[in-house]
């Protein structure tokens, strides 16, 4: 490895890390760079080693979060598991799919999310009790295995995806959202890695630096969420929503 893309792709791991921890969406920077910085590497394989670094920041996270907020592992366990295996049943569908389709669609609900968010002054500011029964428990499952399988068949916003569905249909603030988020999060990147590593597509030695710095950038993402509360993650939640339109805007059109 050359020192001098190493330097900078941990730099970029760092934030990828910091912001990934609050509201997602840490893949719109750690992917690129790597895609910068080694032009001629499979895309594939790139992706692996994004998922590598991105799956060790987001554990602690996960970790992080779980410490210091309560939540009923009874949901938890629904939505780890719903995300995970559907992820991986996207990730061997990805042919059947797309992408120049999936790209307009997604850009199109990433623009009701924004507009629905601003407009909804006080969404995701409160949180209500969580109430165990069935149809929370299904609307859990099916939310968190829609999503999942979103983000193994394409990936880009599935972080936001998960904090909005968490909040407009389990009541939860953005807080406890980005916190259960993680957990799903979590289990999506282990699903893409179980299909990763076994093709070979993984740089180990890049991306295990660049997990140190995910993991560092994660710590100081939790303890910003929880110093500057729920109003300033759902600033960062409409930024990041911004960028990632931005984003697939010029990717659609280009």
């Amino acid at each position: 490895m050359e020192l001098f893309p190493l330097v900078y792709l941990i730099a970029f791991a760092f934030t990828a890390g910091l912001i990934d921890a609050a509201v997602g969406g840490g893949g719109l920077i750690q992917t690129p760079a790597l895609l910068n910085f080694y032009p001629n590497t499979p895309v594939a394989t790139l992706f692996g080693t994004n998922k590598l670094a991105s799956v060790f920041g987001t554990a602690s996270a996960t970790l992080n979060y779980i410490r210091r907020v309560k939540f009923d592992y009874r949901l938890i366990a629904c939505v780890a598991m719903s995300a995970g295996i559907f992820s991986y049943f996207g990730a061997h569908s990805v042919s059947l799919i797309p992408q120049h389709i999936l790209r307009p669609i997604v850009l199109l609900l990433l623009i009701l999310i924004v507009i629905y968010t601003f407009k909804q002054k006080q969404f995701g500011l409160a949180q209500q009790d969580f109430i165990w029964s069935k149809k929370t428990m299904l609307l859990a499952i099916v939310g968190a295995s829609a999503i999942g399988f979103y983000d193994g068949i394409f990936g880009p916003g599935t972080g936001s995806f998960f904090i909005f569905f968490f909040i407009r249909y389990l009541q939860f603030d953005f807080l406890h959202a980005s916190a259960l988020a993680k957990v799903a999060n979590l289990m999506t990147n282990i699903a893409a890695l179980s299909f990763f590593i076994p093709a070979g597509h993984i740089i180990f030695q890049l991306g295990l630096c660049m997990a140190v710095a995910n993991i560092c950038g994660s710590i100081v993402g939790v303890r910003m969420a929880f110093k500057y509360g729920t109003a300033f993650i759902r600033k960062l939640f409409l930024l990041l929503l911004l960028v990632l339109i931005g984003r697939l805007t010029w990717q659609t059109f280009s």
